[in-house]
């Protein structure tokens, strides 16, 4: 009799639906406000945006997320698919099927250049005509893609704590290539600790701003003092 071998998670997924599901659970009654004050002003397609997204293994997902920005609860929203695996907590940015299609997923390297202008030859020497049948409800992507499939899409990711430097090598499409083939759980936790301290520091930054006395020149003057003295 043979034993099936179990698969066990990986430690990404681990920290995935832990830390996913205490920011879910620390969310909800934030989210769930969010959604009656939207419910109170009745937008026209309901409280949820959908929008179909590419994720695992070329496997589409209806993305939902809250239909507002106010306090980052459109993210937040998302946290569901994170406990579900369809999205990670950190990982490159979810495509739609049209911007996988149109190749907005990163440049390819050499190789995969050289394999698409080989198949693209009908003359060439490896010139093949393969017919394949993909499973229902995934999209077939260039092979130059293919790192995209490999792993789950993000929350938030390498693109996203980056692409606000206006350096070109932080393209974002780079930088989700580079996430794909150097990921591994500590960098996942800085890239996280890094999500959250760029808004916290903006928003109390902002709050030091309002507190400050705006002090004129005259607010120092002796009364009785004139410019003619």
């Amino acid at each position: 009799m043979r034993l099936r071998q179990q698969e066990w998670p990986s430690a990404k997924r681990v920290l995935d639906l832990t830390l996913g599901s205490i920011l879910l659970t620390l969310a909800a009654p934030l989210l769930a406000a969010g959604a009656l004050a939207l419910a109170a002003r009745r937008p026209s397609g309901g409280v949820l945006t959908r929008s179909p997204r590419i994720g695992l293994g070329g496997h589409l997902f209806v993305l939902r997320s809250l239909r507002t920005r106010r306090l980052r609860l459109d993210l937040l929203s998302r946290l569901p698919h994170v406990v579900r695996g369809e999205l990670s907590l950190v990982g490159p940015e979810p495509l739609t099927p049209d911007e996988a299609r149109a190749g907005t997923a990163g440049p390819a390297g050499p190789a995969e250049a050289a394999e698409a202008t080989d198949s693209a030859d009908p003359c060439g020497p490896t010139a093949t005509t393969t017919a394949t049948t993909e499973p229902p409800g995934t999209v077939t992507v260039p092979a130059a893609r293919d790192w995209r499939q490999e792993l789950r899409p993000g929350l938030t990711g390498l693109a996203q704590v980056r692409s606000r430097s206006g350096m070109p090598w932080d393209e974002p499409a780079l930088l989700d290539q580079h996430y794909a083939e150097h990921h591994w759980v500590g960098l996942d936790l800085a890239i996280l600790a890094r999500a959250v301290h760029t808004p916290l520091h903006r928003a109390v930054r902002g709050l030091t701003r309002r507190g400050k006395a705006h002090l004129s020149d005259t607010d120092h003057r002796r009364s009785g003092y004139s410019a003619a003295e």
